[in-house]
């Protein structure tokens, strides 16, 4: 009898460990993601910010001597 219940340990130990191990052997692995593009308007919106970064510098500058 105790034969028998270690037997049945082992076995379901095994089927357990199959049960974890075997899915994962079969998974696919995903393509990667393509590289991203820029189509310009990334660099229009950073010539923006520069321009109105400027404007803004500008005007701090030029208003105390109107004081």
């Amino acid at each position: 009898m105790a034969v028998s219940k270690v037997s049945l340990v082992v076995v379901m130990i095994i089927a357990l460990l199959y049960t974890v191990v075997l899915p994962s052997a079969h998974a696919q692995s995903t393509a990667p993601a393509p590289a991203p593009t820029s189509d310009g308007t990334t660099i229009d919106q950073g010539v923006a910010y520069v321009l109105m970064l400027v404007a803004l510098v500008l005007t701090y500058l030029i208003h105390p001597l109107d004081a």
